[in-house]
């Protein structure tokens, strides 16, 4: 994301444009605080289109990870329990 001060707009309306074109979106600042948001009309986007956009979504990985080839986690043995649940009570 890129940012333009409100006098940069001014001067420079059509390049400001084109950045927002290229780039999807420019940021507008005034007495140095962002103020607006001049983004490109991209038609009529589903919900997921826009909240991917605007970084509220990120689509699923194309190559998933791999199913383990062991079903369930690691295996404890009652001492191990046993020892594990002394420590997390602690001198309480």
């Amino acid at each position: 994301m890129s940012a333009v001060t409100k006098r940069d707009l001014n001067q420079r309306t059509s390049d400001v444009l084109a950045q927002a074109a290229e780039i999807g979106e420019v940021i507008v600042t005034e007495r140095g605080e962002p103020r607006w948001r001049v983004s490109a009309y991209r038609g009529q986007d589903g919900a997921l289109a826009r909240a991917e956009r605007q970084g509220r979504y990120t689509a699923p990985s194309s190559t998933p990870v791999p199913w383990p080839e062991v079903v369930g986690g690691p295996r404890y043995e009652s001492a191990g329990v046993d020892a594990l649940l002394e420590e997390v009570k602690g001198d309480h």
